[in-house]
């Protein structure tokens, strides 16, 4: 016995214009029937919240799949599942397609492989608040439908991506050490080397965790923090330059003009508010917002 509840969705192109857009959402559970073998056009992220089952590679081996766990079905990929016919599972499932999902797939949030399509994690709350999301959006009649559900698949490509068994809860320990040491004026290479590693090494743990290379991991940081001294302090720019890692002022706002697309003057013209003190580096509570005295 099992019990099946889905919807699908036929966004417009306008729509599709959001980058991606939800096709179908489902919720099983029990002794379901195998799908496939097929092929679809588009993208779907299969979670088994519970129980057991398989999968099977192109070449027709069957492969243990056992929650938590995600199944990545992949445009133009042959696939088939199902879960144990005596014990079964419990399965979410959203279709999804959209330009958007290329560049997840670069970053690696989308990571699958036509051989490996399977991906441990570590659990499924935060991906099962997204689908439940899409669930709820999903009533007959909502005018908010293409983009509430669009929004939603964006928060479960996270949320799978965090919960990723190989993912620590508090991030790729490389990754933090290299945003602690962001700063200081090193080349990759220096990098590498202070974490026991080749270049290679590095960037193939960078790209793993952050999508993106060691190069471009550093740049967001110093850059960010950038911004922000422009904005909260009245530091000249030279002195902000060395304060994020860069001893030639003059290449530091080539750089920062080049990225951010306004030169570091107009930038703080533009958004400039000096703070006594600086800004805060506590992160505010947003279900406990502070009171601000005078008021009412």
């Amino acid at each position: 016995m099992y019990h099946t509840w889905m919807r699908y969705f036929t966004p417009s192109p306008v729509h599709h214009r959001l980058g991606l857009v939800c096709l179908g959402v489902g919720l099983q559970h029990g002794t379901l029937p195998a799908v496939g073998p097929r092929t679809l056009d588009h993208h779907v992220a299969v979670i088994v919240h519970a129980g057991s089952g398989w999968y099977a590679t192109p070449d027709g081996t069957r492969h243990p799949v056992t929650a938590p766990a995600l199944l990545w079905l992949t445009p133009g990929t042959p696939h088939h599942y199902g879960a144990d016919p005596d014990t079964g599972w419990d399965e979410s499932f959203v279709d999804f397609t959209g330009p958007a999902a290329t560049t997840y797939t670069e970053l690696g949030y989308i990571e699958p492989t036509p051989d490996r399509p399977l991906v441990p994690l570590a659990d499924t709350a935060a991906a099962r608040a997204a689908i439940s999301r899409i669930a709820r959006a999903a009533r007959r009649g909502n005018p908010l439908l293409e983009v509430e559900t669009s929004a939603a698949v964006h928060e479960l490509l996270v949320a799978l991506r965090r919960a990723r068994a190989d993912t620590d809860a508090d991030g790729d320990p490389v990754l933090q050490a290299l945003a602690r040491d962001a700063f200081l004026p090193l080349s990759v290479a220096e990098h590498a080397a202070r974490h026991g590693m080749s270049p290679a090494e590095l960037r193939t743990a960078v790209r793993r965790g952050a999508g993106c290379s060691p190069k471009d991991y550093l740049l967001g940081i110093r850059l960010g923090r950038a911004k922000e001294l422009l904005a909260a302090t009245e530091l000249p720019v030279a002195a902000v330059a060395r304060r994020v890692g860069y001893d030639d002022p003059a290449y530091f706002s080539r750089l920062f003009t080049r990225r951010v697309g306004t030169a570091p003057v107009r930038f703080r013209h533009q958004q400039g508010r000096a703070v006594p003190g600086g800004w805060s580096t506590r992160i505010p509570d947003p279900d406990n917002p502070p009171l601000v005295s005078g008021t009412g």
